[in-house]
């Protein structure tokens, strides 16, 4: 097996952090052709949201595991394979246009990229240290989030220039592209493999499920991303169907919503000395008032404009919630840090998978005051699990915030 050579240390730190941003490719460049896929397969708008499901839930499911087996069988192998069934499946999905077998092969997207995203942050902590390690994380960060904001926008040109096949080529070719790079520069550079110890690893899952502000973070942070991908899945019907524009104005809006949910967290993280639960009650109080508004304008002034005010306005507010939540749950067990950075991430996308697919399915999101009334459906679900949090945490504080 290849180990790491520190002399490639920096194409393999870029290589990093071009594969980190590869769930976000995934599930939002093809958004964009959601109309025309309908159109081809003749099925309705479910059908073809489902291809985004069932991304989401394997890829939840398969974040779970994928901590404990990087650590167990090493991280170089995992990828390299996860690259090639990764590349492999996105042209299969070009080339054979059956709405089951893309299913089929979104599924196999969604496991090799868990493995891919996990594999990589570990090869990070394997090749940095102390205060280098600290910023290239911050910048991991930063470089995650911009993928939901540019792969609708690319995916979008693509669409106008070329069809729907021509994100899934987009995504066949850039995992082949990432193969070559890391075949030829990259290497296995943890050697402390762990055993797989499969009654350790439920211990501790054990543990950390059973604390309510940690389990109770896993459905909240699985319910306030499932706004975001309701409005992933129901933006290119509302926009192209309703509106009459193009797929390069779909990729537009999602866009501008992206960039809501990172002025959220920057907010977040600016406010990071409030007190915890206020936070989280300011942020879905706000979500609430604006989903209101959103709902009750429709009815009289509905434009893209408008529409996408109060989308950019309720993705603020949601990327707050999100930010401030997300961190709590990372920092709540730092002596199982491996276990809850795979359980928040895992957990929260299957809520996010059933949450975003049910709502989409139960309304049928057509306009402004459908997408409105989803955002309001969720928040106060949110807002209920909150108080039911703030009575826990009478009887026993929280561990920190």
């Amino acid at each position: 097996m290849r180990t790491y050579d520190k002399k490639y240390e920096r194409i393999c730190t870029i290589s990093l952090f071009l594969l980190i941003p590869l769930s976000g490719l995934a599930t939002d460049i093809f958004l964009p052709s959601f109309p025309e896929m309908q159109e081809v397969f003749g099925t309705d708008s479910k059908g073809i949201q489902m291809t985004l499901s069932c991304f989401l839930i394997s890829y939840g499911v398969s974040l779970l595991a994928a901590g404990s087996l990087v650590d167990s069988f090493g991280r170089y192998k995992l990828v390299l394979a996860s690259l090639v069934l990764f590349s492999i499946s996105s042209f299969a999905i070009a080339l054979v246009h059956n709405i089951y077998f893309i299913y089929g092969m979104r599924i196999i997207q969604g496991v090799t990229t868990a493995f891919i995203v996990v594999g990589k942050r570990a090869f990070l902590v394997d090749i940095y240290q102390g205060k280098k390690l600290q910023h290239y994380m911050g910048m991991l960060t930063i470089i995650w989030s911009m993928a939901p904001i540019s792969a609708p926008f690319i995916g979008g040109y693509l669409q106008k220039g070329f069809g729907w096949t021509s994100s899934f080529y987009f995504l066949g070719a850039y995992a082949l592209v990432m193969l070559l790079i890391e075949w030829f520069f990259s290497g296995e550079a943890f050697t402390d493999l762990k055993p797989f110890k499969r009654k350790h690893i439920a211990e501790t899952y054990r543990t950390v499920l059973r604390a309510p502000d940690f389990s109770m973070g896993l459905v909240v942070l699985g319910l306030t991303y499932g706004m975001v991908m309701s409005f992933a899945m129901s933006a290119p019907f509302i926009v192209e169907n309703h509106f009459g524009f193009s797929p390069v104005v779909t990729g537009y809006c999602a866009l501008i919503s992206g960039f809501g949910i990172m002025s959220g967290g920057i907010l977040g993280r600016s406010l990071s000395t409030l007190p915890f639960l206020k936070k989280l009650f300011f942020g879905v109080g706000m979500e609430i008032l604006v989903g209101l508004l959103m709902f009750g304008t429709g009815k009289f002034v509905s434009n893209i404009y408008v529409f996408v005010g109060f989308i950019y306005l309720l993705h603020l507010f949601n990327g707050f919630l999100y930010t401030v939540y997300f961190t709590y749950c990372l920092t709540r067990f730092p002596e199982y840090a491996g276990v809850t950075n795979g359980l928040t991430s895992g957990a929260s996308y299957l809520v996010t998978s059933v949450a975003s697919y049910t709502v989409v399915s139960l309304l049928h999101i057509t306009n402004q005051s459908g997408m409105a009334l989803s955002y309001l459906l969720l928040s106060l679900t949110i807002l209920s699990l909150l108080f039911f949090l703030r009575n826990k945490v009478k009887k026993r504080p929280l561990a920190r915030g």
